[in-house]
């Protein structure tokens, strides 16, 4: 009988030690699956007639839609190759600056392919958004209007209430008028709000709790699968 009660102990030890190792394979390597590095998506050379790689899967058909339109008639009038990019979650110490740089030389690697291109990228996750702009874009596009279109035109819906598709149609009209020779609409108004410090978290404060639900998730599924176990154990010994 001694023997027997030995055995069964030794097992559930191996039990938990199997379902400890899990959980910490679970936490340290569940959040990097998620992010997105340059290579992970599709290849989209000068050229192509692809102007959005939504891999966050935040915008609709409707919105896809008028954004393509808005992006051909670019292509069409100006010869301007403007793509827009969508991701859920960047690598661990790459910046949104960053990746847009490294996915503008990735997919246009000679000054050639590049001088025509524009590349406006959102992180989903962070709600961060960068732009790189060839040297053979229409200089009416200036640096200050283009940090204005990623920064403002596309993000001011965004952060009213995560509307991505009015961000990026707003963008992609902006866009167009000021490519086109138009006068520039500028930037949309932003509606006044009352902020209470302290209310609104900061990314570094998003990521950090979206990683602790992802422990807390992990610990209450060791839970339910200790607790009978040492219950068992506990009644039968």
């Amino acid at each position: 009988m001694k023997q027997f009660l030995h055995s069964h102990q030794h097992r559930i030890q191996r039990g938990l030690l199997s379902l400890l190792v899990v959980a910490i394979a679970s936490v340290l390597f569940v959040n990097p699956a998620w992010a997105t590095g340059v290579y992970d998506l599709p290849v989209v050379a000068a050229g192509e007639p692809t102007w959005i790689v939504d891999d966050a899967n935040v915008l609709s058909l409707v919105g896809k839609s008028k954004i393509d339109d808005n992006l051909t008639r670019i292509n069409e009038q100006t010869g301007t190759e403007a793509r827009f990019v969508t991701v859920r979650k960047l690598d661990y110490g790459e910046t949104i600056e960053s990746f847009t740089n490294s996915l503008f030389e990735a997919w246009y690697p000679t000054p050639e392919a590049q001088a025509n291109q524009i590349l406006l990228v959102l992180d989903t996750l962070t709600n961060n958004s960068a732009i790189r702009v060839g040297d053979g874009v229409n200089p009416a596009l200036t640096e200050e209007i283009a940090r204005s279109v990623a920064s403002e035109t596309l993000m001011v819906p965004i952060r009213e209430g995560d509307k991505y598709n009015e961000g990026f149609v707003d963008a992609s009209d902006r866009l167009v008028a000021v490519l086109s020779g138009e006068p520039d609409p500028g930037p949309p108004q932003v509606r006044d709000t009352v902020q209470v410090e302290g209310t609104f978290a900061t990314a570094e404060e998003t990521a950090a709790t979206k990683g602790n639900s992802t422990v807390v998730v992990i610990l209450l599924l060791i839970g339910a699968t200790v607790i009978p176990m040492v219950t068992y154990y506990v009644m039968y010994r």
